[in-house]
């Protein structure tokens, strides 16, 4: 027994914020410097790096647990389901309910207690909890429902990633750029093996790669050192992911039983188009073979990192065939990948 994909949905949000956008920012470096680069130079770097060209920001009167709810609601939808057979509700974010204009997080109560507060289920025994593991937060969450089915704990979960990095971003570090709100759902069922999660891998690289992801004081060296923001060590990231994460989705796959020729799609977290790239290259070195064509959607050059949300963003775009060129069909066998703060790792190999 396995479990299996019901009904998904997302939540893009309206706001569509270009590289424009920041032309008047004044970016500084981390000694609080300003950098020597023009913000368009700036701007096209991070394009030809990253690919992204645009992003989404939640409306200002919108927190996490808002976006989430209606990515779950589009997914129960989807689904056809009465939401008060849901079992549990796991809700992966990293930095909670953060409001526009504020630096303080609330995560009390949980935000998968609010969007099953604001679902109206009644149920007591449907259980909702937080995961917090960086951007693989979702994935995480799918796992663990899927442990939770085939141990016989629950028939039905509801796995939600949401966040809203563009609060958390200081507005003097280009890096800021990169960052985005959104938030994907899906709800995951009872299943033969034939159709499902076929294998999974989870791995944290903590002894001296945790802090490569962290909050820390802004660059502007007037801003008080007591407000924290969302920072990151760009090249080591880049370098753990090329060492570590291919080996892993080998792992992962191999477990799973199918062969390399089998595999249709990699739905990789969309952190930097160049990373992805090379990450996929390396995972193909490994069989000694080429990268095949088509084989890695991606959405980042419109959407941006929204950490969490872009794995089930993605994967709904993907079933509501709104991607040219690619598409998902029965047999289908897809392979989940993501890195993230922590440094974590996971994966998990699954057939439509």
């Amino acid at each position: 027994m396995t479990s299996k994909i019901i009904g998904v949905g997302n939540y893009i949000p309206s706001q569509t914020i270009t590289n424009l956008f920041f032309d008047n920012h004044h970016f500084l470096d981390e000694n609080g410097d300003a950098l020597l680069q023009s913000n368009a130079i700036i701007a096209d770097k991070l394009k030809e790096i990253t690919g992204i060209e645009e992003r989404r920001y939640a409306d200002k009167d919108q927190v996490a647990s808002d976006i989430g709810f209606l990515a779950a609601k589009k997914a129960i939808e989807n689904a056809s389901i009465d939401p008060e057979t849901i079992d549990y509700i796991i809700f992966a974010h990293n930095f909670g309910d953060v409001r526009f204009g504020t630096i303080q997080t609330d995560m009390v109560p949980s935000l998968a207690a609010r969007v099953k507060n604001l679902l109206h289920i009644k149920n007591n025994f449907c259980v909702a909890y937080d995961v917090i593991f960086g951007c693989p937060g979702w994935i995480e969450g799918m796992i663990q429902a899927n442990c939770f089915i085939k141990a016989g704990i629950a028939k039905r979960c509801l796995v939600i990633g949401a966040e809203t990095l563009s609060r958390v971003v200081d507005i003097h570090d280009r890096d800021s750029m990169i960052y985005a709100d959104g938030a994907g759902a899906a709800i995951l069922d009872v299943s033969n093996n034939k159709v499902g999660i076929q294998s999974h891998l989870s791995a944290s690289f903590t002894f001296k790669e945790k802090d490569y992801l962290y909050f820390g004081k802004s660059f502007n060296t007037k801003s008080s050192a007591n407000i924290r923001y969302i920072k990151m060590e760009g090249r080591r990231i880049y370098e753990f992911a090329l060492l570590n994460v291919p080996g892993a989705m080998k792992k992962c796959f191999d477990e799973s039983g199918y062969t390399i020729d089998q595999l249709s799609k990699i739905i990789i977290h969309q952190a930097n188009e160049k990373m992805d790239e090379a990450i996929v290259n390396r995972f193909y070195k490994l069989y000694n073979k080429p990268v095949p064509a088509n084989i890695m959607p991606m959405v980042i050059h419109k959407l941006g990192n929204s950490s969490v949300a872009t794995i089930p963003t993605l994967l709904t775009m993907l079933l509501n065939n709104e991607l040219e060129n690619h598409s998902l069909n029965k047999g289908d066998v897809v392979l989940f990948a993501s890195v993230g703060a922590g440094m974590n790792v996971n994966a998990f190999v699954y057939t439509f």
